[in-house]
């Protein structure tokens, strides 16, 4: 017997859950499909180490992409905690033995200012402010539009022409310095320091392989999106943890009246394309192994565009018929892979520094970069496009705890315990195989540490807490792992490539999925995840715009 709904959302994300609270708001069935036995996709808390009162943002970590909009719309009870320190970046190698870094503080111009100088770069002090002062006008532009139908790339030219004009400076060379050469070269035209240059450029390379010269401007765009959020950039910490914020979410979709099934593996997704009025039918299997098939007039897709392609594929579809989702949602066929290891630590305190001048509140209450210079970086790259696992591994941490204690229990707490995850860049999917993930995890494992004890006065190991199990508290996620778990492809942490956040102009904008960025190609089949227009990081962003395309299209 086949049910109907008027929206199946295939994946319970926070992106799905997003569109699903927004639609059974308007009065519409809906019904979110789960695989997992947890709604929140990679948005969620969880406790990684067995026995131990911590619940950690296992995979995504920081919010900054959220809109205040769909906050508001949907009355979701989320705080987001400011970091007072942008980040610290020790000197590495030989020239840092003496313990020298750079400490920006957000709060203190002049004592950012004096660490700019105690590594020798002061003139780049001064230089890193008018370069701010152009991204912040990027975000105060772009990011508000994030929630309406595309712009096209003209009018977004022009309102940032503009309103960088009217802030005193030159609107069209920023564009061109931003958008249209590659951000790496212009990074090496505004900052004489390699330490410098390494720690702008790495917000072109999170959840992203490119070079420093990347002529395809992939980085340009990753880096984009980094500095636009919330209209300033900052990256806040979500108090609670990840989970907090996919919680409010999952409990606005279910007060709206959405149906939220876990535990729902679809197998497969017939949609026809002669026409609107045909059904969208999507069979899938519940936990307790009983098929079902439910049509519905839209089925909207919080996975990524090459799992789509498989669903069609396994539902009827040719193959050209599948391959072209992932043409519309300008993705390479196969998709882009993921560059990146993630490293869960938990601690008995926050490890010493080589400068002891510098308090570790300090260092890691920000972003700590770790062996990120513009020169290890192309290293790096360079190393990983021959083959190899890079010889030192670039990373940056966070320490979540430091700004919110809360996901720690209360003797973890008062014991001084702290939370650090690890972002290591330039480790592509290419150098795993299936057969190699479990001890290349554990080579990368040891390669991520050994890059951190390379910027500390003391050995990260010996400050590891253990488990129940008397076991390390380290936790490693491979491009590998995360493909397994999430079926992300290739563990790209963005579905695949991203995409500017605005129309080309000679696109066509003729119907409500192609002005709001979500669409496949396919009439009544959308876009709500990372691989939507405007998708990638924890936002809500492509639930939201997904779900206006539907209610404007009835």
């Amino acid at each position: 017997m086949t049910e109907q709904r008027d929206v199946v959302i295939i994946g319970g994300g926070h992106n799905g859950l997003t569109a699903a609270a927004y639609l059974a708001k308007a009065g519409l069935d809906v019904q979110v499909l789960e695989r997992l036995d947890v709604l929140g996709g990679a948005a969620i808390s969880a406790e990684a180490f067995p026995g131990v009162d911590a619940r950690l943002s296992r995979y995504s970590y920081l919010v900054s992409l959220l809109p205040q909009r769909i906050i508001d719309d949907l009355g979701l009870e989320i705080a987001l905690a400011p970091r007072r320190y942008s980040s610290y970046t020790p000197v590495p190698g030989d020239a840092g033995a003496q313990g020298v870094g750079l400490l920006v503080d957000n709060h203190d111009l002049a004592a950012t200012a004096a660490s700019f100088a105690a590594i020798g770069a002061a003139d780049d002090a001064e230089a890193w402010q008018r370069f701010y002062a152009g991204t912040e006008t990027l975000a105060r532009v772009l990011f508000p539009t994030v929630t309406d139908p595309l712009l096209t790339r003209t009018e977004a030219r022009d309102a940032v022409i503009a309103a960088a004009d009217s802030a005193g400076l030159d609107g069209a060379a920023l564009w061109h310095a931003l958008i249209e050469q590659p951000v790496g070269r212009t990074i090496a035209d505004t900052f004489q320091n390699d330490l410098v240059r390494g720690v702008v450029y790495t917000d072109a390379l999170i959840g992203t392989f490119a070079s420093n010269d990347d002529e395809s401007l992939l980085a340009n765009r990753c880096f984009l999106y980094h500095v636009i959020g919330g209209g300033t950039g900052d990256w806040n910490v979500p108090v609670g943890g990840m989970g907090a914020v996919s919680g409010e979410l999952e409990r606005a979709a279910r007060l709206a009246g959405a149906t939220l099934t876990t535990g729902a593996e679809v197998l497969a997704l017939a949609a026809g394309s002669g026409g609107d009025d045909e059904t969208r039918i999507v069979r899938w299997r519940d936990e307790a192994g009983v098929e079902h098939e439910t049509a519905a007039e839209h089925v909207l897709v919080n996975c990524s565009p090459h799992e789509l392609a498989r669903l069609l594929a396994a539902g009827g579809a040719s193959d050209a018929s599948a391959a072209r989702i992932d043409d519309s949602a300008g993705l390479a066929v196969p998709p882009a892979e993921g560059a990146q290891v993630k490293v869960n630590l938990l601690l008995t305190r926050l490890p010493r520094l080589r400068d002891a001048s510098i308090d570790p509140a300090a260092a890691f209450g920000g972003t700590f970069h770790i062996n990120e210079t513009f020169s290890q970086l192309q290293r790096a790259y360079d190393e990983a496009v021959a083959g190899q696992v890079p010889s030192v591994i670039p990373a940056e941490i966070y320490c979540h705890s430091l700004t919110d204690p809360t996901i720690l229990g209360p003797e973890l707490r008062a014991s001084g315990a702290q939370t650090l995850t690890v972002f290591a860049l330039h480790v592509p999917d290419r150098l795993l195989t299936e057969t190699t993930n479990d001890a290349m995890r554990e080579r990368l494992q040891r390669a991520v540490l050994d890059s951190l004890n390379a910027v500390l006065a003391e050995p990260i190991e010996s400050l590891l807490l253990t488990d129940a199990n008397g076991d390390p508290c380290v936790e490693t996620k491979t491009t590998r792992d995360l493909e397994h778990a999430l079926r992300l492809p290739g563990g790209s942490i963005f579905h695949g490539d991203l995409a500017w956040p605005w129309a080309e102009d000679d696109e066509p904008l003729d119907t409500p999925a192609r002005r709001w960025g979500v669409d496949t190609g396919l009439p009544g089949v959308l876009l709500c995840g990372s691989g939507a227009r405007r998708g990638g990081a924890v936002s809500g962003i492509a639930g939201h715009n997904a779900a206006m395309a539907v209610l404007e299209s009835r």
